[in-house]
């Protein structure tokens, strides 16, 4: 069992969670239970999957938690990207919290290889 507070990938999909909540703040009324719900939801989901797998026994599962926050990442990715082009967000913002997410998605894969190397 792991600290998931401890892992820099944990932190790093934390920090893109909060830019996730800040940039859709502005999003319309309507858009609540539609997109900037769908945001939030795949943001935490990554970070809350880190820290799933961190409480499971064995590296097989913390692998297979990795991967499911990788596909949530993924998620959010094609979601920022809808943002932008409705012009919900800026492309600056885009680019700034989409590299943020590039990062979590190439530690999520060193991860990966590393339990696997393990394994």
């Amino acid at each position: 069992m792991r600290d998931f507070r401890e892992l820099q990938v944990w932190r790093k999909a934390h920090e893109v969670t909060l830019a996730v909540y800040h940039v859709t703040r502005s999003f319309p009324k309507e858009e609540l239970y539609g997109l900037t719900s769908q945001m939030r939801r795949s943001a935490a989901s990554v970070c809350a999957n880190i820290a799933e797998g961190c409480g499971r026994r064995g590296g097989r599962e913390l692998a297979r938690y990795l991967q499911i926050a990788a596909g949530s990442a993924s998620e959010l990715e094609y979601h920022l990207l809808l943002a932008a082009d409705l012009k919900l967000i800026d492309r600056t913002a885009q680019s700034r919290v989409g590299d943020l997410l590039t990062q979590v998605r190439r530690m999520l894969s060193g991860f990966l290889r590393t339990l696997k190397a393990k394994g």
